[in-house]
């Protein structure tokens, strides 16, 4: 179990912390030992020291005694004008990660919590994710549901 905890908008100044706990993200997709890195950590905390700034991108982070244990992001994906319609962006959610030693104990749910809050506040459509199996059930216990009306195409090789 953790600490208490606080969840907090993040900041610039936390993009080194939330590079490291990305890459930390990243390697669990790994049963064994995952390969080298093909980019480097600084490459990571540039983008999102920079992304956390622009205004279109934004994370919660949830933090025990002063050390980040989780976080959460959201991209706003803003909607062609129309005349008829609110135009509200949709936020994709993504990059959602709670250390193994603090999961399982509110962390993950009351990240969740303070981005659906933001999002109500905002006037944001909706919130879409491609969540992992893992993560698919905490989703649907804070409201997500299958879509009725997305298509996906995939592009890769």
């Amino acid at each position: 179990m953790t600490a208490d905890f606080i969840v907090r908008p993040a900041r610039p100044a936390d993009a080194r912390t939330l590079a490291e706990l990305r890459w930390a993200f990243k390697q669990e997709d790994y049963e064994r030992q995952p390969p080298a890195p093909a980019r480097h950590l600084e490459e990571a905390e540039g983008w999102i020291h920079d992304r956390l700034g622009s205004g279109h991108w934004l994370a919660w982070v949830a933090e025990t005694e002063g050390e980040i244990r989780g976080h959460v992001f959201l991209c706003l994906v803003e909607r062609m004008p129309e005349p008829y319609e609110d135009n509200d962006p949709f936020g994709y959610v993504t990059n959602f990660f709670v250390l193994p030693s603090q999961r399982n104990s509110g962390v993950g749910s009351a990240l969740l919590a303070a981005l659906k809050q933001h999002a109500r506040s905002a006037g944001i459509e909706g919130l879409i994710v491609w969540p992992s199996e893992r993560s698919a059930p905490l989703y649907r216990r804070r409201g997500f549901q299958p879509p009725e009306e997305l298509l996906e195409l995939p592009l890769g090789t």
